[in-house]
């Protein structure tokens, strides 16, 4: 319980500060572009640090590492807050900041997956997976709505809140107490740094997942374009940018508390494939409305397709990952995550550049439908997929093997 605390404490404060950023960036310099740079520079050291963090991550205490990631965040919220306050903001600051929120992403994000089956049985992960997915996208419904609220009293209001919001995060996760197993200790080398990504590429369902939400979200992902939608487009201001930023998490809300009670036990594998196929129709009707309300909705139904692929995904891929690797492969995902969301929108920033931003949006959406096509042929062991047990691991016998763990093991996610 104490991490899902605190991952929505902490979740929270990060879209907070996205809001704040977002704004303030597009208010210094109108630009498309840099709304973009954003996003790439977030992604650039999350992808030459996932190698190291991996390894990091499975020699070391996974809860310290999340705290620690937490703690640097609210000291970035903090240099914000004093640059709102006294003046100093620059394009140049917001931009250097995003280096090192990316830098400590690429440990954080894996961290907490890789920590989150240590905490739960194997068959309740899909449950518990979806349970915290839903805490979390309470966070992000809260988290932007709440800081455009907060912005009308500055930005610098917005960061100390953010700062709080991580410190707490990072104090709970500090106290969280869990078995640790024995760590690798084998000698650091190419073949161990490299061993997550091995396993990914022989795990052709794994692969498939993961490198399908990476092109689906980013091709059809507008996170990045929202400041623009919400001002020139839809004639709304900060208040407005909250609730397009919340829209999506909305209805990963209402789809994570539906998983949760009814989890997908079959044909897993085209639920998949259909979700990221609704994913890039939505985005489509976004890239067309011109009202608020509809664009809201359009927001909405992504966010709920999302979460599908979302729960089933990570579901899949920590199922199949035995623990000793699962920092390596939670840090391979991480970089497909980050590229996704990050590089989206670095492409989301270019592609408005040089198209506009209802061009850019439309294309996207096109490029979703696609790949959720492709996907089909080129992975079809996904596509065929019908659980998410690994094959021959039945859900009695791993309920057998949950209830042998005792409950030190069996604690909230």
């Amino acid at each position: 319980m104490r991490l899902w605390v605190a991952r929505l404490g902490g979740v929270a404060g990060g879209q907070m500060l996205l809001v704040a950023v977002g704004w303030q960036m597009y208010d210094l310099t109108g630009s498309a572009w840099d709304l973009g740079l954003v996003g790439l520079v977030q992604f650039a050291p999350a992808l030459a640090l996932a190698l190291v963090a991996g390894h990091v991550i499975d020699r070391h205490h996974r809860a310290r590492i999340v705290a620690l990631c937490l703690s640097v965040q609210c000291s970035v919220a903090l240099v914000l807050c004093a640059g709102a306050t006294w003046g100093f903001t620059s394009r140049g600051l917001l931009l250097g900041l995003s280096v090192v929120l990316g830098s400590v992403r690429a440990f954080q994000m894996p961290a907490q997956q890789a920590l989150t089956p240590l905490l739960v049985p194997p068959v309740l992960l899909p449950r518990a997976l979806a349970f915290s997915s839903a805490g979390l996208q309470g966070a992000i419904i809260a988290g932007p709505a709440l800081g455009g609220l907060i912005y009308a009293w500055g930005a610098g209001v917005t960061y100390a809140t953010c700062s709080v919001l991580f410190a707490v995060a990072a104090g709970l996760v500090a106290r969280l107490r869990y078995p640790v197993a024995t760590r690798n200790t084998e000698p650091v080398s190419w073949q161990t740094l490299l061993a997550g990504v091995h396993f990914v590429w022989q795990r052709k369902v794994v692969l498939g997942a993961i490198s399908l939400d990476l092109f689906a979200v980013l091709f059809g992902g507008a996170t990045a374009l929202l400041p623009i939608f919400a001002r020139d487009i839809l004639h709304t201001g900060p208040w407005g940018l909250g609730l397009l930023r919340s829209s999506p998490a909305g209805g990963a809300l209402l789809m994570s508390l539906l998983l949760t009670r009814w989890p997908v036990r079959r044909r897993t594998g085209t639920v998949l494939l259909a979700a990221v196929a609704v994913y890039g129709a939505a985005t489509l009707a976004f890239g067309v409305s011109t009202s608020l309300v509809a664009s809201m909705l359009a927001l909405f139904a992504t966010g709920a397709a999302d979460m599908v692929s979302v729960v089933i995904r990570s579901t899949l891929v920590q199922l199949e990952t035995p623990d000793a690797m699962r920092g390596r492969v939670s840090a391979v995902n991480s970089v497909f995550i980050g590229a996704s969301n990050q590089l989206g929108e670095f492409e989301s920033g270019a592609t408005a550049a040089a198209l506009g931003p209802v061009g850019s949006v439309l294309l996207g959406g096109l490029g979703t439908l696609l790949v959720a096509g492709l996907w089909t042929v080129l992975f079809p062991a996904l596509a065929r997929r019908d659980g998410l047990l690994p094959a021959g691991t039945g859900e009695p016998r791993a309920r057998a093997r949950a209830g042998n763990q005792g409950p030190a093991s069996s604690g909230g996610a």
